[in-house]
C-alpha cells in the first residue's frame, strides 16, 4: 500500500467517524438546503460573520460500484453531498496545539530567503503565514481560487506580478510582496497585517483593528504563535 493510499483512507475512517458522530462531537452539523442539496460543515452560521476565502471543500458521493468516496474535485457523475472547513488555521475550533505542532524548518528555505530578503519582511512571519495558509502544501487551492503555498487570489496574483501562483518560487515572492505592502499600510502592524491578509484591509480599516470575525482573531493569535516559534529556531 503506498503512502497516499493510506492516507486517503485514513482521511476516508476520519470523515465518517465524523459524519457518523453526534452533531455536537465535533462542531459538524448537517444542513439540508432549499434546493435540497446536502452539507456537513463545522462552519457556524452567523449573518454578522462574513465567510472566509480560504474554506476546503470536501465531497462526499458514491461511485460506479456504490462505494462511499471522497474527493476534493466535485463529481460531474453522481450526486454528492459537501463537506465544508475553514482554512488550517482559521477554525476558532481547531484541536491543534500551536505551540507543540510540527514546524517546516526546512521546506522552501531558500525562496523564503530571498523573497524576505526582497521585501524587508521577517522570513519567521513569511513561514508562519504560510503554516497558517496551506499547512505548507503548494497545490492548496480554495474553492473560491486561492492558489497555492500563501493562497494567492488570482486577481491579486496578477497585481503583485505572478505569473504561474503554482510555482513556489513565485507564489512566495507574490505573497511577501503583499504582506509586505500590508505591513507598511498598518504602520509594521504584525496583528493588523496578518488581520488584513485573511480579512482584507478594508474590513480592518472597517473596525478599526483586528476585524470581530472568530476565523480571523483565530488566524492572527496562531500567526502570531508559529511566528514566535519559528524565530526561535
Amino acid at each position: 500500500m503506498t503512502n497516499r493510499t493510506h492516507h486517503q483512507r485514513r482521511l476516508i475512517v476520519a470523515l465518517l467517524l465524523a459524519l457518523s458522530a453526534p452533531a455536537w462531537a465535533d462542531g459538524i452539523k448537517r444542513i439540508v438546503h432549499p434546493d435540497g442539496s446536502v452539507e456537513f460543515t463545522n462552519v457556524k452560521s452567523d449573518p454578522a460573520r462574513q465567510a472566509s476565502s480560504k474554506d476546503e471543500v470536501v465531497y462526499r458521493y458514491k461511485d460506479d460500484n456504490g462505494v462511499v468516496a471522497y474527493s476534493s474535485i466535485q463529481p460531474s457523475n453522481a450526486d454528492f453531498n459537501v463537506i465544508r472547513f475553514h482554512c488550517y488555521a482559521c477554525d476558532p475550533n481547531s484541536r491543534v496545539n500551536w505551540r507543540t505542532t510540527p514546524l517546516f524548518l526546512t521546506p522552501y528555505r531558500r525562496e523564503i530567503s530571498t523573497a524576505a530578503t526582497e521585501f524587508d519582511v521577517d522570513p519567521a512571519l513569511v513561514r508562519a503565514v504560510i503554516h497558517a495558509e496551506s499547512d505548507f502544501n503548494p497545490r492548496a487551492l480554495s474553492p473560491k481560487g486561492a492558489q497555492g503555498l500563501m493562497q494567492l487570489m488570482p486577481a491579486t496574483a496578477r497585481e503583485l506580478g505572478v505569473q504561474d501562483a503554482g510555482i513556489a518560487a513565485e507564489n512566495i515572492r507574490g505573497g511577501v510582496k503583499y504582506l509586505a505592502g500590508l505591513l507598511a499600510r498598518f504602520d509594521g502592524n504584525v496583528k493588523l497585517a496578518t488581520a488584513a491578509y485573511n480579512a482584507g484591509p478594508g474590513a480592518v480599516d472597517r473596525f478599526g483593528g483586528v476585524p470581530p470575525y472568530a476565523e480571523t482573531r483565530a488566524y492572527v493569535k496562531r500567526v502570531g504563535i508559529l511566528s514566535a516559534r519559528y524565530a526561535s529556531r
